[in-house]
């Protein structure tokens, strides 16, 4: 997909990803491409789809890039791993890669994009404030109290004792 991307793209500008699954291929972009969530490069829309968006940061002009699955059929060992046909302790590494490696390019379609400007906004540097309540520094544009103070549908921690350090 990054090679696609840099084929279409032109060379002297800076590119945004918006890559539309949480799984594997965020990863990967992040490796090959000066992108990722921490700088604002990558953003993540999980469509639950393996594509990604890669654009122009200034004009949103871009090419989104997605594994096409009409074109698996002549690859059945990456068809039924990509597709989850044979389960995970059937299937052949070694034949899924020699597939993956065979296709190439091959498995991907494109198109051309143009980013919304909603999307391309930069948010601006702000200092944190103070939340009220648990005394943490958080963006002010999440509200009067932090995100975790305000609180989440989905609990990640239950706190067990006083402070360690």
């Amino acid at each position: 997909m990054v090679n696609l991307a840099r084929r279409f793209l032109p060379r002297d500008i800076l590119v945004d990803v918006i890559c539309e699954t949480r799984k594997c291929l965020a990863d990967a972009i992040q490796l090959l491409t000066p992108c990722t969530p921490g700088n604002h490069w990558l953003r993540i829309v999980d469509t639950g789809r393996f594509s990604a968006v890669f654009n122009d940061k200034k004009k949103g002009d871009g090419v989104r890039i997605f594994l096409d699955v009409g074109k698996l059929k002549p690859f059945p060992a990456v068809d039924a791993w990509y597709l989850k046909r044979v389960p995970k302790s059937e299937q052949n590494l070694d034949a899924i890669l020699d597939g993956l490696n065979e296709t190439g390019e091959a498995l991907f379609s494109c198109y051309a994009v143009k980013v919304t400007p909603e999307i391309l906004q930069v948010r601006p540097k702000v200092p944190p404030v103070i939340c009220p309540v648990c005394g943490e520094a958080y963006p002010p544009y999440h509200g009067d109290l932090c995100r975790g103070c305000q609180g989440l549908k989905e609990k990640y921690y239950r706190r067990n004792s006083e402070a360690i350090s």
